[in-house]
């Protein structure tokens, strides 16, 4: 992240006026102007369609957090519905032509971290489960401590993976040998999930989280890019096809990587996990 110079100011009064006037109007006039700084996107802007606010943009511009901004982040009737986060990027963002539901999720990531930054600092203190004793304890993390993944063409052919013109990438799964051709998910993707997981939890439906988010990533198969084709394939895939193309489309998302060392100050177990982004991100206890 870059920042842009304070932009801080205060309206000068005239040095020649006469004493009386200095007096009178002594900090009466002042104009601050809100910091921004420019965010580096993990995608650099390759996998956005021509046309789009952020195709070839290789960062996006954001203005610091305000004391207004946090009025989005405790307004009760936004947490609610779940869109406080949403807001708050949207309003942060200063190209107003910028949906922040339509970024990829890579850079999505990006922008909220360095929200949060803005905002609260890069100290994130939060609580989590330890992986070895399941304790409950309280953990401190650097957020400026992060590494851009950038999904790296000859990283991604010599994976298996084939980058398509149109942003897209093709895989052809080990078990039935089809080649599945899937999209990088966005915001609104990612949204979609979310409201589906939650109608069928509320009409106690079965939960199908895998096959969901499958069906929202997959473009065509062998070609065929009909959603009958797709649901028929997704239906008879595999399991072990189906895992194949999880963990390959996690290489092909360029996104930031937030692995920290983790220490449990009740048994001693250490180790590398993903900085966890619980309630107390942009709702800081501290």
């Amino acid at each position: 992240m870059r920042n842009n110079e304070d932009r801080l100011g205060a309206k000068s009064i005239d040095d020649d006026a006469p004493p009386q006037t200095k007096g009178a109007q002594s900090g009466a006039s002042f104009s601050f102007s809100t910091p921004t700084e420019f965010v580096e996107l993990p995608s650099q802007g390759r996998y956005y369609p021509e046309g789009h606010a952020l195709h070839g943009k290789g960062e996006i511009e954001i203005r610091h957090m305000t004391a207004k901004d946090e009025d989005i982040l405790t307004s009760e009737t936004l947490i609610r519905k779940g869109i406080a986060v949403e807001r708050l990027l949207q309003s942060v963002i200063v190209d107003k032509s910028i949906d922040s539901k339509g970024m990829l999720v890579g850079d999505k990531n990006a922008l909220i971290v360095a929200t949060r930054i803005t905002g609260y600092g890069a100290e994130y203190h939060t609580q989590m489960l330890c992986p070895a004793c399941t304790k409950s304890v309280e953990q401190t993390f650097n957020l400026e401590e992060q590494t851009i993944y950038y999904a790296n063409d000859e990283d991604l052919v010599e994976n298996g993976v084939e980058p398509t013109s149109s942003g897209t990438f093709i895989m052809t799964t080990p078990s039935s040998k089809v080649r599945v051709e899937v999209k990088l998910m966005t915001g609104y993707d990612e949204e979609y999930l979310t409201n589906l997981a939650a109608s069928k939890k509320k009409k106690k439906l079965q939960e199908t989280t895998l096959t969901d988010q499958l069906r929202r990533m997959i473009v065509s198969v062998n070609g065929d890019s009909s959603k009958g084709m797709i649901s028929n394939f997704i239906d008879h895939m595999p399991a072990r096809d189906s895992r194949y193309l999880r963990t390959s489309y996690q290489k092909v998302v360029p996104d930031i990587n937030l692995a920290q060392e983790f220490s449990c100050a009740s048994c001693g177990h250490a180790q590398e996990l993903e900085v966890p982004f619980t309630v107390d991100f942009f709702w800081p206890r501290q």
